[in-house]
This record gives C-alpha cells, sequence and structure tokens, in this order.
C-alpha cells in the first residue's frame, strides 16, 4: 500500500498518461476513419467511442485480473457513464459556441443507449434470482449471461453499420495505414499503463481511509478513464462538430454497460455483483439518461443553462455517493 501523498502522485501521473494516450488514440482513429470512408456518426459511436471506452475496459480488466477487485471495475464503469452524461456535455456546450444535436441522436443512438440501461440490468436481475446461489442481495454472474449485453452490442454495430451502406466516402487522405495503426497500438498502450497506475492509487486510498473500492472506482477511477471522452468531445466541440462530440459520449456508455463488464465477467469466469448497491446506481444513471435526453431535444441544443444544470446534477450525485460511504445517509445499502 501507497501513502496518501505516493497515491495522489502516481494518480496524478496516470491521468498524465491516460491523457497523452488519448490524444493519440483521437488523431489516429480520426485518420483511420477518414481513411475507411466512414461516416460521421459511425466515427464518432462506433470508432472513437470504443477507442476512448479503452480506459474503461483496461479497468475493468486490470481490476478483476490483476487486483481481484471486479466491483472496483464496476463502480468505474457506472462512475464512467454517469460522468460521461453529465460532465461531458455541459463541458463541451461551454467550450463551444453552440453544441447541437440531431433527432437522429436522441431517437436512435440516445434510446439505443437506454435499451443498454435496460438490458444491464435485467442480466443483473436474472443473475440475482435465476443463477444458483444468487440473491437479493447478491447477483452471480456468469458467462452465459454475459452473451446477453454482448449480443445487444452486436446489434448496435450492425446498425450503425447499416449507416454505410448508402454512404458516399469522400476521396481517402494520404496516410501511411500501418504507421497510424502501430501509433493507435502505441496509445491503446499507454491508457493501459495508466489505467494501472490510478487502480493502484485508488486501491491504496482506500485502504488508508477505509472505505470500499466501489467509491473510488466510482469516483476518481471513473473520471480519470473519462478522459479520452472529455478531449474527443470538447475537441469536436470545438471544431463544430456537435454529432462527433455527442455520439461519442452514448456510444462510449454503450460499449461500456455492454460490453466492458461482460468482458471482465468473461475473464473472471463468474463474478458477484452486490445487487443492493447496483440497482440504485442503475437507477440514478437511468434518471440522468433521462435528463440529458430531455435537454439536448429541446430545440435540439444544450444551452449554458442546461449545461450548468448537468454539472450541478453530478455534485449532487458526488455528494450523495460520500454521505453514502460515511453513514450520514443509508439510501444505498451494501456501501
Amino acid at each position: 500500500m501507497f501513502g496518501p501523498a505516493l497515491s495522489v502522485g502516481l494518480a496524478l501521473v496516470s491521468t498524465a498518461v491516460i491523457w497523452t494516450g488519448s490524444e493519440r488514440l483521437e488523431s489516429s482513429a480520426s485518420r483511420l476513419s477518414r481513411y475507411y470512408g466512414l461516416p460521421v456518426a459511425v466515427h464518432g459511436a462506433v470508432v472513437v467511442a470504443v477507442g476512448s471506452s479503452f480506459p474503461e475496459l483496461s479497468s475493468v480488466v486490470i481490476s478483476t485480473l490483476v487486483h481481484g477487485e471486479f466491483s472496483l471495475g464496476v463502480g468505474a464503469i457506472v462512475g464512467s457513464a454517469i460522468f460521461n452524461l453529465l460532465v461531458i456535455p455541459a463541458a463541451a456546450a461551454l467550450m463551444s459556441e453552440e453544441l447541437e444535436a440531431t433527432r437522429d441522436i436522441v431517437h436512435k443512438d440516445a434510446q439505443f443507449y437506454i435499451i443498454s440501461i435496460l438490458v444491464l440490468f435485467l442480466t443483473f436481475a436474472l443473475g440475482a434470482t435465476h443463477v444458483p446461489g444468487g440473491t437479493n442481495e447478491a447477483a452471480i454472474l456468469t458467462p452465459t449471461l454475459a452473451i446477453l449485453p454482448l449480443l445487444t452490442y452486436g446489434i448496435y454495430v450492425f446498425l450503425q453499420y447499416q449507416d454505410t451502406r448508402d454512404h458516399d466516402a469522400a476521396t481517402p487522405p494520404d496516410i501511411s495505414v500501418r504507421r497510424e495503426w502501430a501509433w493507435l497500438a502505441v496509445a491503446l498502450t499507454l491508457i493501459a499503463v495508466g489505467v494501472e497506475g490510478i487502480v493502484s492509487a485508488a486501491l491504496s486510498l482506500g485502504e488508508f481511509f477505509g472505505t470500499p473500492p466501489f467509491l473510488w472506482g466510482l469516483t476518481v477511477i471513473a473520471a480519470a478513464t473519462s478522459l479520452p471522452d472529455t478531449f474527443v468531445s470538447v475537441r469536436a466541440a470545438r471544431d463544430d462538430d456537435s454529432i462527433t462530440s455527442l455520439t461519442n459520449v452514448l456510444g462510449s456508455n454503450t460499449f461500456n454497460l455492454l460490453v466492458a463488464i461482460p468482458v471482465g465477467v468473461l475473464l473472471a469466469g463468474s463474478v458477484t455483483v452486490n445487487f443492493l448497491v447496483a440497482i440504485p446506481m442503475l437507477g440514478f444513471l437511468a434518471f440522468a439518461t433521462i435528463v440529458f435526453v430531455v435537454f439536448t431535444r429541446t430545440h435540439l441544443e444544450l444551452t449554458n443553462p442546461e449545461a450548468y444544470a448537468l454539472l450541478a446534477l453530478y455534485a449532487v450525485f458526488l455528494v450523495w455517493m460520500t454521505l453514502e460511504t460515511v453513514g450520514v445517509v443509508d439510501g444505498v445499502q451494501g456501501i
């Protein structure tokens, strides 16, 4: 275990490494998408979203295989999803002149993301009620159950693929494809190294302060692993590319819920999730999603007052989780 000062220093250095890797990843992914002639919506919802979700995927893999803390990875995924919905669009809106949405984003990407929350909830519920050993307090996730969200993500990719069939691609840019794929691999490696550092720091801080790993995953790791999404969305918004900015957020969250968590289950073989903690968290995530959809659907843009409202809601979430952890309130049993 590291001391608190060393843990904070390690977290800061790891965050910088993740940031560096995310910059390189965004650049290479953008060039490769243009080279392969992908539509902007598909580029944001699949290519960029999957790439920028690599920190969350890494947090699940590293937490499960290296540290034996699957709950830490799940906390990072749920916390990252909430951060992505409330903080990233708000930051993108405040850093740009105008963050516009489209009906396709609201009616297709956002609605499918709501479906992904329901599918994950169903997976947890089946683990609590239909898997031997599962109880009202403990949902046992098996590789068989993990197939359900993975198949759902396959449907999402198929629907995105349909958008490419009638797309007239522009002339491919003159780039070295092998070099860009190599840089992409370097970027992913940097992100994985950074995630390992921040997971270790979070576990040390949790042990030092006597707090559960889930809280640190929900807050510190979630915010740090969301840096690639933040970088991509804010830069896209400043470049007047609102479509990529918003579809990246929704696509990243869809990937995290339907792929990252099931991958952790497949690697571990079988894991137990605290059902009493997971349900309120998914409930808040669903509420945050509804707020996000309502704000983006209103006049198909996210205004500055709405951005501040999203940030305020995230602040409420952090205060709520802190009060739950120290025992001031007991609305989420099991923390």
